[in-house]
């Protein structure tokens, strides 16, 4: 597939604000296997992912998985990349295992108008009024609203309480260091705000699919995800337009570009795909078509004519 043939695709539904359980999450997580095939398939694509990042000169990370069969692909997947707003898929993770504590869905959050970022219009017209917490939740996710972000962020203890979240995951690698929006340096070589592809994409199998979660919380999260917006040219271009993808993106410096999400196949097969990208220059534009491109190999590789 090359550069200039996307794969188009659509969503089968979009559910905007709301964060409501919606019901129809059930028989796509009901149609999980408890564990993978044993001595599964380790497919090499590395010379396809080395022809992707001369293509687009930049570094890829992938880890990806057909949980029904165990099927893995693996590239650069122990190395470290900058997570930038894939992390608003934990923090909403993280409220909501331990909402009934510390931060309800119905809690509403009073900001003031210094505390409003850049790509925070969801955020800007609550000023008023203020945002539920499953209201930042949800934009945070579906918009990647960098205030929704942080306000996630203060109910669980900031950065540092992500990173905990992490830990709690079994996850040793991924950790948060600073707020939106400085997490998205990307600087090369920087430790901060970093995971990698395999342990980033464990975690949010444990989160989706797993039992990290609540079953209702585990549903609700992946509603979020299904609404997300922000990937239309990454996934969302990649995969069949007939599958459901529920993802979240993240960008930043350096043209970071990210997408992590678990995607069912007409046959509601679950694959859980991870791609994370940098380039060396700080002000390189960022290049979706890497992303889309990697989807489109990792289906046809892990569950073709599905």
């Amino acid at each position: 597939m090359t550069s200039a043939d996307p794969m188009p695709r659509r969503r089968l539904f979009k559910t905007g604000l709301a964060f409501t359980t919606a019901v129809a999450v059930a028989p796509a997580l009901a149609s999980t296997p408890a564990s993978a095939a044993p001595n599964a398939e380790h497919v090499d694509l590395s010379a396809e992912f080395g022809e992707l990042e001369r293509r687009y000169g930049a570094r890829l990370g992938v880890h990806a998985r057909n949980v029904r069969t165990g099927r893995t692909v693996a590239y650069r997947a122990g190395e470290p990349f900058a997570m930038c707003s894939t992390f608003k898929a934990f923090a909403a993770a993280a409220v909501l295992r331990d909402h009934g504590d510390c931060a309800p869905l119905g809690k509403v959050i009073h900001f003031p108008p210094r505390d409003i970022l850049d790509n925070s219009q969801h955020s800007e017209a609550h000023l008023a009024t203020g945002m539920t917490v499953g209201e930042a939740c949800a934009a945070a996710i579906q918009y990647s609203d960098n205030t929704a972000g942080n306000l996630l962020l203060r109910q669980i203890g900031g950065p540092q309480g992500l990173t905990r979240f992490f830990r709690s995951l079994d996850d040793r690698v991924s950790r948060l260091d600073r707020w939106e929006t400085d997490l998205n340096t990307s600087i090369p070589g920087d430790p901060q705000d970093t995971s990698t592809p395999e342990s980033l994409g464990r975690s949010f199998e444990r989160l989706t699919l797993g039992r990290a979660l609540a079953r209702a919380d585990r549903e609700q999260l992946v509603t979020w995800l299904k609404g997300n917006t922000t990937s239309t040219e990454r996934f969302g271009a990649g995969l069949p337009r007939n599958w459901i993808l529920a993802d979240k993106t993240g960008t930043g410096s350096y043209a970071t570009a990210n997408d992590i999400g678990v995607a069912w196949t007409t046959r509601r097969t679950p694959l859980l795909l991870t791609v994370l990208s940098t380039k060396n220059a700080k002000d390189a534009p960022v290049d979706n078509r890497l992303i889309r491109d990697a989807a489109a190999l990792l289906a046809a590789t892990l569950a073709p004519g599905e």
